[in-house]
């Protein structure tokens, strides 16, 4: 695994932009992510800052203090916060989960396309989900319609249903009763847990 690479794709930069901020010329850098060349010591502190990463995740020494191991987790691709629309599920890349979900569950990442969760998800967000079927009154949600359209929103359960709701004010609540529910279907792939926003 590539950390240095993984890490500049997460901040959107290109080699020529890290380069610049850390003071070397892009050939240097380039060689710095294919392996050929490890960075010195003045170079990993200034890449850690860039890239907002542990020098120790950098090396690919994937544990904290506690000794507890991280995990790399596939981007999968978009999913719309708007439109229930078809996510794309070519996995783009793979990004670094926290220390203190690696004990259990199932994750995986996706891009928020749209802006009917703003103000707290925004578009080109990347929501980290735990996949799982069933989820807690009022938590925020990847939720599949008709089998294969998917969105992000807050689920509000009912006995006679289920709500999806947008936070943002422009866009209308969408209810789905029971029977809609077991027939379109309308079905719980995750809970989000985490919101990581790009620089």
């Amino acid at each position: 695994m590539n950390y240095l690479k993984t890490a500049r794709k997460m901040r959107n930069l290109t080699q020529k932009d890290v380069a610049q901020m850390i003071g070397v010329d892009r050939s240097t850098y380039t060689r710095y992510e294919s392996g050929e060349v490890q960075p010195d010591n003045d170079k990993l502190r200034k890449l850690s800052t860039v890239f907002g990463v542990s020098i120790d995740y950098l090396l690919g020494r994937k544990s904290n203090s506690e000794g507890e191991e991280s995990r790399m987790i596939p981007l999968l691709g978009s999913v719309p916060a708007g439109t229930p629309t078809e996510a794309i599920e070519d996995v783009e890349e793979y990004i670094d989960i926290y220390p203190r979900f690696v004990k259990h569950g199932e994750f995986f990442a996706l891009r928020v396309q749209g802006d009917s969760m703003e103000p707290d998800i925004r578009h080109g967000d990347i929501a980290i989900i735990e996949k799982q079927e069933f989820i807690d009154n009022g938590a925020v949600a990847v939720v599949r319609v008709n089998g294969q359209d998917t969105t992000i929103k807050r689920v509000k359960l009912a006995a006679n249903g289920l709500m999806l709701i947008p936070s943002n004010p422009v866009y209308d609540p969408v209810f789905f009763d029971s029977d809609q529910v077991a027939t379109l279907p309308v079905t719980i792939i995750g809970k989000v847990i985490e919101i990581r926003r790009r620089l």
